[in-house]
């Protein structure tokens, strides 16, 4: 291997960087996985400069078979003869088609963008929310030069800095570099950090408490680990493919279950002085075709959605992270509407800006911005990583550019006044001045290296400095104030049981009293999933399926500080004087040669999973998105064969699925031996104690499924269903559904699901009566007029002298980390620049806008209702009470639209003991009660005829009604 050579990964990778061997060590468990090697396959685009996103040792989607032998072919071509010659040209032509005509047509643009421009962007501090750290922000950015303000847009690049992401210092004013760490769940490549469960998990919880309270430990343990920015929460993907590879990472396939889920957990987040980010806006839904380059294409995948569908679906839950004050947006990999998400005017100007009133930032996915000025113009503020459109490579699209840019006129001053602006206020918003809670200093862990010695800037061949990198600070907790007891409440809560034919609970102590047994219960554990496999740790990113399965895996998973396994909690948990328990973790236990393991046992446990994760790395031949939906490694015939052979037919079988989204049952749910059903999800450190308490009825399940379960694929819709191949040199995907996503398509079209949203067994019974929805303001149709905001800051936004820019004489530069500095004045040449087409044209402020979130009546209460509910059972139980809406009452304009059966407007989970009565009640909010019209530009509440108010226990369990 040539240890010279760079194995740039996409983002969530990590680049290698030796130079003679001297090099500090990367993060043991990632040492080998990211490792070059010759042998390795390479697809089509290596005549190009090396593509890293595609640099990888990893089995690909069979769709992908051709690009590799192509690659394999070249190698023999170099190294034996070139007899291979005419065969190299078919398999190019072959790939061309395969392709899309990719060979000949990477070169082509994009074609022009199906979302009208907007320009220019919304200057920031417009609210009363944000007044004071504008203020402050204004009087620091007024003191900045040209290359501080460059410094704190531009990422330093990529493995510059400690953190995955870093910014650089305004130093003479004392702004410190910001450092922003992945992800979701918890705190990606860091040390004693807890690993919650996975979003998915915490949207099966329906539980608002538990949904900030993990927020809350989260962002504690970033701001003790010296982050500034957390790259989290995660409301896009919102889940309109279950097959999608990120899912897990989001907290449901419903905007609203997405949006408050995602709003709470911003709350607790920021309260600890974290500025969260909210992402991926918008429309990121599968991970083929994601990136450009990352599958061979030039361009990345566009999803083309439509105006309605927009707002009330993939935008929705954006708006209530605004609406929440989150400080930070990400935009996301693909296009939009045929327009690069990162560069999309109108998507980042014209609705988060101006209709949502965003007062933040919107920093790049890593490597997102595919364009420099253009991305400023159209509303980017922060480049992240900071390097280009390559890799490690430290060509920023930004950085010095950025400087040329303003200095040539290109860039308005105004407009990166306004970039650095949002950053500053953003810094001061969350008290990130104070002292006595961010020391300045940055991370107190490395995210390349274990070692507690190593270089800041690892991706640089010229930093040798070594230093203390690691200091293995704890920030989980401990005593009451553990972590680990949010981690196994939101675990066990977002255990969601879809069948109990009398089975569940099971006794910790085995037979009931009550019967006659002559040798103690015997219970059988089976399936890899339930142990631990070589360890929660041992691939990069969790990146492959072994053991229990705690997360998916990409820049979403973390390092598990440990992982408490199904088959250790159980062992512990029965009683061993009265239980007799054996495990077998793995998906082939010998039954044929030992027949007994499974013949002598009362009672089953089987564990099986299904696992996904981003599309840079691939496990298993599944590359991101999961190939179907069926469990996976044998799972299925393991739960066959153990069914039917359980106490030779006569034991009783429960079936446990750790899965990144729903399953397909059909195969086996209805077999006789099989008499309960849990989906578990992703539970995180705290698995085996969390499922342990669930099935010893320590804990009375009361989670309800985050998405809807078929019967099959076919079931959601061909909207639901991948795009493995590439249609296009450019991939579009038409969102043609609209709003028929999950249980909104099953209640179209009339199918019955296996197990429908929000649906969710219980030890206990619940009886829900007396609903009351009394009106609080009268139906009106459009929102109150928009009210102007206060007034933004201004600057003198005279072009400063081009000598401002300079490198400093002296001064060390590193090779590949990105400066702000130019080389010479000489370079500056000013002239007429080509603005985008539109860029001139004076917007009128859309009327639904006006603050954070939109215009503020939206947010006004409409309508409460309130409904009482009563446990009619023997045991103490949570019950998730839901609200949802449908319109098929209305009359008038509203009458010729379509609507969705049902839609979720709202939900509490409340604890009832035996016999216990309570009165559940719910705010109806305009927009809750409206609909987005594209001719008005507006939300619409239809004011003729009535809407209908229904509540239950799942969308397909609608227990009562009442009109509004």
């Amino acid at each position: 291997m040539d240890r010279r050579n760079e194995a740039a990964e996409s983002r969530e990778g990590l680049l290698r960087s030796y130079d003679k061997g001297e090099r500090t060590p990367m993060r043991i468990s990632l040492e080998n996985a990211y490792r070059s090697d010759s042998e390795s396959d390479i697809d089509a685009t290596d005549f190009l400069d090396r593509d890293p996103l595609n640099h990888q040792s990893q089995p690909a989607v069979q769709a992908y078979g051709p690009s590799i032998e192509l690659a394999r072919l070249r190698r023999s071509f170099a190294r034996r003869s070139k007899c291979f010659f005419a065969i190299l040209v078919i398999l190019i032509i072959f790939w061309t088609v395969v392709a899309g005509g990719g060979f000949f047509l990477y070169k082509v643009a994009p074609v022009d963008g199906m979302s009208p421009p907007w320009y220019p962007t919304p200057p920031g501090g417009t609210s009363l929310k944000w007044q004071d750290s504008y203020k402050k922000a204004q009087a620091l950015v007024e003191k900045m030069t040209l290359p501080e303000k460059v410094n704190i847009t531009t990422g330093t690049g990529w493995q510059m800095g400690l953190a995955v992401g870093n910014t650089g210092p305004a130093i003479h004013v004392g702004f410190p570099g910001l450092a922003l760490q992945d992800g979701p769940l918890g705190l990606r490549f860091a040390d004693n950090a807890t690993a919650f469960p996975a979003g998915i998990t915490v949207g099966a919880t329906w539980n608002k408490e538990l949904m900030y309270l993990r927020g809350k430990a989260h962002g504690m343990e970033a701001r003790l680990k010296g982050i500034n920015v957390l790259l989290g929460p995660c409301v896009g993907p919102l889940g309109r493919m279950p097959a999608g590879g990120r899912n897990w990472e989001g907290f449901g396939a419903d905007p609203v279950l997405q949006g408050i889920a995602g709003a709470l957990t911003i709350q607790g987040i920021q309260e600890e002085g974290i500025i969260a980010t909210i992402k991926h806006f918008v429309g990121n839904e599968q991970e083929h075709f994601r990136q450009s380059w990352e599958w061979g294409l030039p361009n990345a995948i566009s999803s083309n959605i439509d105006d309605r569908t927009l707002h009330e679906m993939y935008g929705w839950p954006f708006q209530d992270a605004v609406k929440a004050g989150v400080a930070s947006v990400m935009c996301s990999y693909q296009m939009l509407n045929n327009s690069y998400s990162c560069g999309n005017s109108k998507l980042l100007n014209g609705i988060l800006k101006d209709e949502l009133g965003f007062q933040g930032f919107v920093q790049s996915d890593w490597l997102a911005q595919r364009s420099g000025v253009a991305s400023a113009l159209a509303g980017l503020d922060m480049s992240m990583p900071g390097d280009g459109l390559w890799w490690g490579k430290g060509q920023s699209l930004w950085g010095p550019e950025l400087s040329k840019a303003v200095l040539n006129g290109s860039l308005p001053v105004s407009r990166l006044n306004d970039m650095v602006t949002r950053v500053v206020a953003s810094w001061y918003q969350l008290g990130q001045d104070d002292k006595s809670k961010f020391d300045g200093e940055g991370p107190n862990f490395s995210s390349w290296t274990n070692d507690k010695m190593g270089v800041i800037n690892p991706g640089s061949p010229d930093d040798r400095d070594q230093k203390v990198v690691n200091k293995f600070i704890n920030v989980q907790g401990s005593g009451d104030e553990a972590h680990s007891i949010i981690a196994r409440k939101v675990a066990t809560e977002g255990i969601v049981l879809v069948k109990n034919e009398g089975i569940l609970p099971l006794s910790k102590d085995g037979w009931p009293t009550s019967e006659n047994h002559e040798i103690n219960m015997r219970v059988g554990i089976f399936g890899e999933d339930s142990g631990a496999g070589r360890g929660p740790n041992v691939c990069p990113d969790r990146g492959c399926n072994q053991g229990t399965l705690g997360s998916g895996w990409g820049s979403g998973a973390v390092e598990f500080p440990y992982l408490i396994t199904p088959a250790e909690a159980l062992l512990d948990a029965f009683n061993k004087d009265r239980v007799y328990v054996t495990d077998f973790p793995t998906n082939h236990p010998p039954f044929k040669t030992t027949p007994v393991i499974l013949k002598q046992q009362d009672v089953c446990i089987v564990f099986v999973n299904a696992d996904s994760g981003e599309g840079y790395m691939a496990a298993d031949g599944i590359r991101g998105d999961r190939n179907d939906l069926y469990i996976q490694k044998d799972g299925e015939d393991l739960i066959l064969k153990v069914a039917s052979g359980c106490g030779d037919g006569k034991g009783s079988t429960v079936v446990v699925i750790h899965s990144v989204g729903p399953v397909i049952m059909e195969g086996w749910i209805d077999v006789p031996g099989v008499k309960a059903v849990l989906m578990a999800n992703l539970p995180g450190q705290e698995s085996g104690n969390a499922i342990a308490d669930i099935l010893l009825g320590v804990v009375n399940p009361s989670g309800k499924l985050p998405y809807t379960i078929g019967k099959s694929l076919e079931d959601y819709g061909p909207g639901a269903k991948i795009q493995y191949y590439p249609n296009a040199a450019i991939p579009q995907q038409n969102f043609s559904e609209g709003l028929y996503i999950d249980y909104r398509y099953f209640d179209k079209e009339g199918i019955e699901p296996r197990f429908e949203f929000g649906f969710g067994l219980s030890y206990t019974t619940f009886d829900y009566s007396n609903l009351v929805v009394r009106p609080v303001l009268p139906k009106s149709s459009l929102p109150a007029a928009r009210t102007p905001g206060i007034d933004p800051p201004q600057y003198d936004d005279k072009i400063p002298d081009a000598s401002e820019a300079l490198l400093p004489k002296g001064f060390r530069k590193l090779k590949k980390f990105v400066y702000p500095y130019i080389s010479s004045t000489s370079i500056i040449e000013k002239g007429p620049y080509p603005y985008p087409e539109g860029y001139e044209i004076k917007q009128t402020p859309p009327e639904a806008g006006g603050d954070e979130g939109g215009n503020p009546d939206l947010w006004n209460t409409y309508a409460t209702v309130s409904v009482d509910i009563k446990n009619t059972g023997s045991v103490t139980g949570k019950e998730v009470v839901q609200l949802y809406l449908g319109f098929d009452g209305v009359k008038g304009d509203a009458k010729e639209i379509d609507f969705p059966r049902s839609v979720l407007r709202n939900f509490e989970k409340t604890e009832l003991e035996s016999d216990e009565k309570q009165i559940v009640e719910f705010n109806l909010t305009r927009r809750d009660l409206s609909y987005w019209d594209i001719v008005r530009q507006n939300w619409v509440m239809p004011t003729e005829g009535s809407i209908t108010i229904k509540v239950g226990s799942s969308s397909r369990d609608l227990k009562l009604t009442g009109w509004y």
